[in-house]
């Protein structure tokens, strides 16, 4: 499926859905009358109909509103509906004040109330209706050439974006004998090797529209050959690059008389965004110090009391490796303790909160990726660098996609680098709503069977497997 009609179908049901709140306001105030005066009253409220579409259009251009981009998740859902809504809010107000026309504050307010259900009704039906055509079949199916992370990755990323329509039918693991590729997970075959003649029958019974080439090493003459038979079957193929460049920067393909060349741009930090997102940080972290100092001070004198010392000074890397004091609770993490209130401070990230005092110092921001310790920052490579160009967060892309400290360091700052060449103020709010969410989440998650675990994590968008044997983050990394 094109995912720009997508976005385009959605944008156009919310402008349907907007009128439908206009209607349900009017019979929710006046019924089904039909006086003038009522009638004057109801048609007050028109304008403010209208400002909404342009509001909406407008934040569908500067924003993901469409639920899909970055993959489905319900949680960001919720938050950019959430945000969206309360931006036309505000706007429709300052509209209200500023003509100081009469209108039914009863009817708005109506109006105003309707608009966030029904546009999670939109994108929920939407996500019902691609799940409706994948049960279909009408789907793209999907078959990855490739072994490793690379590999599993694209795979998982296809699982996260159902609007792609597309399937994985099987991967293709290329061995040491580039003549002969292992297919897992394809019954009856799935521990036996195919010859490359036995490929192409697969390729044929499983009707393959597409492959993709996920090697961590450049493709060998044989599989060239096999790529190149592949296409002649009418079977598109498509290459990941492998350069971890691309997740640091913003690519773009240029077609030189046929040589196809990836130019990779450098993300920068306007002055603007800098400037807003410093003073959103300064008047949340007020707003937010002396609630979350009473919320904390009776877990201040218990571990005061049972460890000497309520709070500790950590050594982090911050924005361009420079080293700072973070402070947090004296907790470790992973806790060691069988306390279970150290457990109920590390498993809601309580522990982080005294972190604010960071924020209000100019040495963290809200959002941002997750400071690591100098140890580690020094052991940084190249493309791990780039998650230092921003300043370090209390929460982050990464937080709100589940992972922590015995997550891999490698998808963790994949996240990061997202969150790097893409920052806008937006986003960092929508993110701000998305880590209640996640954390609201962290109790059913944590009591749930491992098979649920186990279910929650895959259609987080990576296999658990990958995490689990992936290298993990130091302690307090989250």
């Amino acid at each position: 499926m094109n995912t720009r009609k997508l976005e385009v179908w959605i944008l156009l049901a919310d402008l349907a859905s907007i009128g439908i709140a206009f209607f349900i306001s009017d019979l929710l105030r006046f019924g089904l009358t039909w006086m003038p005066d009522e009638r004057a009253s109801i048609h007050a409220l028109v304008p403010f109909v209208f400002a909404t579409i342009a509001c909406w259009i407008a934040l569908s251009v500067f924003m993901p509103m469409d639920g899909f981009r970055g993959g489905w998740k319900l949680a960001a859902v919720f938050s950019q509906v959430l945000l969206g809504t309360a931006l036309t809010a505000a706007a429709l107000l300052a509209l209200g004040y500023l003509t100081r026309s009469y209108v039914s504050r009863l009817a708005l307010g109506y109006f105003m109330v309707l608009l966030a259900p029904g546009f999670l009704m939109v994108r929920c039906g939407a996500r019902q209706f691609l799940r409706w055509r994948h049960e279909e079949g009408e789907i793209w199916r999907v078959l990855i050439l490739g072994s490793g992370r690379v590999a599993q990755e694209v795979a998982a990323k296809i699982e996260q974006h159902p609007e792609m329509l597309c399937r994985v039918v099987g991967m293709l693991f290329p061995n040491q004998d580039a003549e002969e590729l292992i297919v897992p997970g394809l019954a009856p075959r799935s521990a036996s090797q195919l010859s490359t003649l036995a490929i192409f029958d697969l390729i044929r019974l499983e009707r393959v529209n597409e492959v993709i080439i996920a090697l961590s090493q450049a493709p060998s003459p044989e599989i060239r050959t096999l790529l190149g038979r592949i296409r002649d079957m009418g079977v598109e193929t498509t290459l990941v690059p492998q350069s971890y460049e691309l997740y640091a920067s913003r690519p773009n393909l240029i077609a030189l008389d046929g040589l196809p060349l990836v130019q990779l741009r450098e993300p920068g930090l306007s002055r603007r965004y800098l400037v807003l997102k410093r003073a959103m940080d300064l008047l949340v972290s007020i707003a937010l110090l002396a609630p979350a100092f009473l919320f904390l001070l009776p877990f201040a004198v218990i571990l005061a009391v049972k460890k000497g010392a309520a709070f500790r000074w950590e050594l982090r890397g911050g924005r361009y490796g420079v080293s700072f004091r973070m402070l947090r609770l004296n907790v470790d993490r992973p806790t060691s303790s069988d306390s279970r209130l150290e457990c109920f401070l590390e498993r809601f990230s309580i522990t982080e909160l005294p972190q604010l005092c960071n924020v209000l110092r100019g040495q963290m921001s809200l959002v941002g990726p997750r400071p690591d310790p100098t140890s580690r920052v020094t052991e940084y490579s190249e493309w791990q660098l780039r998650r230092l160009k921003v300043k370090p967060g209390m929460t982050g892309l990464a937080q709100v996609h589940g992972m922590r400290e015995s997550s891999s360091f490698e998808q963790k700052t994949r996240f990061d680098l997202q969150y790097v060449v893409h920052p806008y103020l937006l986003w960092d709010i929508s993110l701000l709503l998305e880590t209640i969410w996640t954390l609201l989440r962290r109790e059913s998650v944590v009591s749930a069977p491992a098979g649920i675990r186990e279910h929650d994590s895959q259609h987080a968008g990576f296999p658990v497997d990958v995490m689990s044997n992936a290298p993990s983050t130091q302690p307090s990394a989250d």
